[in-house]
């Protein structure tokens, strides 16, 4: 497969994406593991699975020595794209946002990995967090009620694509996993939260409401998401995710 006539949209430290006329080729470094190219891969056929309309894996394949994948593309903005520039209709945009990742929890996906196991291994990973302190994350995880939704893991508005006809699609399920749908809720908070607090208050006012969901349940998710966001290694977000991880003042 040759890559030099195709356009590069995305470029991070990990990856590369590349658009076709049909279809996107996600080209991973060469030291990205191997079984998180395939879990991707499965993740995604897994919550095709379900008949939620997403861009459907095509192929996996090795470009180069590097492994890839082969995804469907679907022509459209994101939502973060026609949130910003479209700013009048904020509201409205979010409410479609909150919309689809409701129609999302309501589905089930019985060979996803489970969130809570993958939250307990980020947890004990954690070097910047004492025994204590992981002790206590992990305690209240143990207690948190245990679901079976289908979860993103990284649902935010990048992630969602808008067609020329006005439908929705979710794409990058690279996070899934099936659990607790207010555990998936706290993180999208804490994504808008780390570039605009003001999003972040209307999406957790949307949210709540049209889940009938209670602020105070999601708001004790908070340090356990914000201690599995602190596993990516961002300096930028450290700061910030260290003051929802203090499980001792958080109330």
């Amino acid at each position: 497969m040759n890559l030099e006539k195709k356009e590069l949209i995305v470029k991070r430290a990990y990856k590369e994406v590349y658009k076709c006329e049909d279809h996107i080729i996600k080209v991973f470094n060469e030291t990205h593991p191997k079984s998180d190219v395939l879990n991707e891969a499965l993740n995604t056929a897994r919550v095709e699975e379900t008949g939620l309309d997403i861009p459907a894996v095509q192929e996996v394949a090795q470009i180069d020595g590097k492994w890839a994948l082969v995804i469907e593309y679907k022509k459209g903005k994101t939502l973060e794209e026609m949130m910003t520039s479209d700013e009048a209709n904020l509201e409205k945009y979010m409410e479609q946002f909150v919309d689809l990742q409701l129609e999302m929890h309501a589905q089930k996906a019985p060979l996803l990995n489970k969130l809570k196991d993958k939250l307990t291994r980020q947890i004990n990973s954690l070097k910047e967090l004492d025994a204590t302190a992981r002790y206590e994350l992990l305690t209240r995880l143990e207690s948190m009620p245990k679901h079976n939704k289908v979860c993103h893991g990284d649902f935010n508005p990048s992630n969602v694509i808008i067609g020329e006809d006005g439908k929705a699609t979710i794409v990058d399920w690279a996070h899934a996993t099936q659990g607790n749908a207010s555990a998936d809720a706290a993180m999208t908070y804490l994504l808008f939260a780390l570039k605009d607090q003001k999003k972040a208050d209307l999406y957790i006012n949307l949210f709540c409401k049209k889940s009938d969901t209670a602020r105070q349940y999601i708001n004790q998710w908070l340090p356990i998401v914000a201690a599995a966001q602190l596993t990516k290694n961002n300096e930028l977000e450290k700061d910030f995710l260290m003051k929802w991880i203090n499980v001792f003042d958080y109330q």
